[in-house]
């Protein structure tokens, strides 16, 4: 079971290197924020943002906000400093399951986080009571499955699940949304859903 003191432990310990290790992939970050539904004038969610890492991309969209929220102190102080002066910005420290939001959101979006959350199934749930109708839920990563999980058996494997397949995901998605995009292959992994009318 993930413990999420050692989350915080083990994020707040890799946020000042964070930015200089990250690896990203320009061209399947736009295939993600596509199938999401990230467009002009929406409103986000980034979901254990870490650094702010898909600040800049969201911005680039013409949102009209971006709130982003991660349970690392360290993680959130960074993406505060970077972003201090856009407005559209809010960042924010706390656990996206307890904290409570002024607003639901157009887009949710968790990147490159997913197996750090302990009971997914749970995490769906909440996170689709923050949609409206017509409102798009995703989880995804830059990597495959099997590069997301070779990737988290060292020493992130104290605070990793492990990346289930997609379809278990979908299947997930599909008690709260209606499932658009189903993407596992040795590229990236995304599932997109919608909240119903």
């Amino acid at each position: 079971m993930i413990d999420s003191k050692e989350v915080i432990e083990f994020f707040d310990r890799l946020a000042p290197g964070w930015d200089a290790e990250m690896i990203r992939s320009d061209e399947k970050i736009r295939i993600i924020l596509d199938n999401a539904g990230v467009s002009a004038g929406k409103h986000i969610l980034d979901v254990a943002c870490g650094t702010g890492v898909l600040i800049p991309d969201y911005l680039k969209r013409d949102v009209a906000s971006v709130t982003a929220i991660d349970i690392s102190p360290e993680m959130a102080r960074i993406a505060k400093e970077k972003f201090s002066g856009e407005d559209r910005v809010t960042v924010l420290c706390g656990d996206v399951e307890s904290t409570e939001f002024e607003k639901k959101f157009d887009c949710i979006v968790v990147y490159n986080a997913f197996p750090h959350f302990p009971d997914p199934d749970r995490l769906i749930a909440r996170l689709s009571a923050l949609l409206p109708p017509c409102a798009t839920l995703t989880v995804a990563h830059g990597m495959s499955r099997e590069k997301i999980d070779a990737h988290h058996h060292g020493t992130a494997s104290h605070v990793s699940n492990g990346l289930m397949p997609a379809e278990d995901l979908a299947a997930i998605f599909a008690k709260y949304l209606t499932v658009s995009t189903v993407l596992s292959d040795d590229r990236m992994y995304q599932v997109v859903g919608k909240k119903a009318i």
